[in-house]
């Protein structure tokens, strides 16, 4: 391949990081390509950063040839956000691993932005604490901010708009800025921390954050329930928020998402629609919380309660939860992924779904339903041969769909996925032309020559 790339900046980048900077096929072919259906878009480089003072040499570098910047963490996104569709530098920051300081007592810790979720835990055994955002796969914290993640955890413990209290973040000038801070609310100026969780590596680049920690509970259990239908599963979530019970996670899955599990995870769950719970807190209130739910659920013709207390039984529910990506894929070996998730108020989740499902049954490809529902988000995993025109026209057609409902219903076009180059074309119906314009601007202020993750975000 002929490098796109300026001679004078690969030089550049090779005095400085020798072997962590490659223009090698299978490196940049790794760092073009996500989770979903998104055909691979390879940058022209990638470069290995281990610290704040290579970000700003490589930010400084990209700025002075005018060449794109795209951040990378672990690649785990499913919406496009680390493809080069105009080539350019893929920076991973994977090497930027260092947890960097724990403050128990206050109930927060500093990492550099390669630091995965799992890392961060691993470090606070011992503490008495944890980091509670989880969305399933092993992301990095930067990453998770980047795309403002959530997870199963986030009807109890937020997303990560509430759980970032400070950045060190490197503008696309090569400029360092710091912030938010470790007080737990202040007053003083504009947000700047919540502009950039979500910014999808748009507006800087996050090299280090803070982040809240939570106690362990004293108590936690687990419980699974099946229902005869998605509609009775639904009004028992429903009921759940509305009476105010502090469940830590609601997690729906259906029929089809069952035998996948089943299937990938050797697991033997019933093949029905679904809720997984868990509930922290003190003996007795987890206790209360339990049968609170399980009298709603028996109500609604929930049956076969059954109870993960054992912490190997719990981690055993939950990996067989987060494996339900992965296992749907297997459904259709070769396939990909054609992900879309909507959030909507809580009060609209049941009629979501089941115009939802009257969607599904009108297409040929299977679709696995499965979301957080706790806090009204839903996900639907849309198996395609991407060079199947029919199969890519219909999962176009039930992302749309999925998505223009959710719009009407006061919700979004995406509760923790992001945007990227997937969604961009429905940033105007959620946000309205002022709204976008105002992003725009802030764009431009901060990356006047556009740099940073260009095409990603905004139409």
């Amino acid at each position: 391949m002929t490098s796109r790339l300026p001679e004078a900046l690969c030089n550049a980048l090779r005095t400085l990081f020798r072997q962590r900077f490659s223009q090698g096929e299978s490196t940049r072919l790794q760092h073009g390509r996500d989770e979903s259906v998104h055909q691979p878009q390879m940058p022209d480089g990638v470069v290995l950063a281990e610290n704040i003072e290579e970000i700003v040499s490589t930010v400084k570098l990209c700025a002075a040839h005018g060449v794109p910047l795209i951040p990378y963490g672990v690649g785990s996104s499913v919406e496009g956000h680390v493809l080069a569709p105009g080539g350019g530098i893929s920076l991973d920051l994977s090497g930027m691993n260092q947890v960097l300081a724990i403050h128990a007592e206050d109930g927060d810790a500093t990492v550099q932005a390669g630091v995965t979720r799992k890392q961060l835990n691993d470090a606070l055994k011992g503490s008495g604490l944890f980091f509670p955002i989880d969305p399933g796969a092993d992301a990095t914290i930067g990453g998770m901010a980047a795309t403002r993640a959530s997870g199963t955890n986030a009807v109890r413990y937020g997303t990560m708009k509430d759980n970032v209290l400070a950045t060190t973040t490197v503008l696309a000038d090569g400029r360092v800025m710091k912030t938010g801070g470790r007080a737990r609310k202040s007053s003083a100026g504009y947000d700047l921390t919540r502009l950039l969780v979500g910014s999808e590596g748009t507006l800087g680049i996050m090299a280090e954050l803070t982040v809240k920690l939570y106690p362990i509970p004293e108590a936690i259990s687990a419980a699974v329930c099946t229902f005869p239908d998605i509609e009775s599963a639904v009004q028992t979530v429903i009921q759940t928020i509305q009476l105010g019970v502090p469940v830590a996670r609601i997690e729906l899955l259906d029929a089809l998402s069952l035998k996948a599990i089943n299937q990938f995870s050797k697991t033997t769950l019933a093949e029905a629609p679904t809720l997984f719970f868990e509930f922290h807190g003190s003996p007795a209130g987890v206790e209360e919380q339990a049968e609170t739910v399980q009298a709603i659920a028996g109500d609604l013709g929930g049956a076969n309660f059954e109870w993960a207390t054992r912490p190997e039984d719990r981690t055993r529910l939950w990996q067989a939860r987060h494996d339900a990506y992965f296992a749907c894929l297997q459904l259709k070996p070769g396939c990909r992924c054609f992900p879309t998730d909507v959030c909507v108020p809580i009060s609209r989740l049941a009629e979501c779904i089941a115009e939802t499902n009257e969607d599904i049954a009108q297409v040929s490809i299977p679709i696995a339903l499965f979301g957080h529902v706790g806090d009204g988000n839903f996900h639907l995993v849309v198996l395609v041969d991407p060079d199947n025109i029919k199969e890519m026209e219909e999962a176009a057609w039930i992302s749309r769909r999925v998505v223009e409902r959710a719009i009407a219903m006061e919700g979004t076009c995406t509760g923790e996925h992001g945007i990227g180059l997937g969604k961009r074309k429905y940033l105007v119906a959620e946000h309205g032309e002022v709204a976008v314009e105002v992003m725009r601007a802030v764009k431009r202020a901060l990356d006047p020559a556009g740099l940073l993750n260009p095409g990603k975000v905004l139409p």
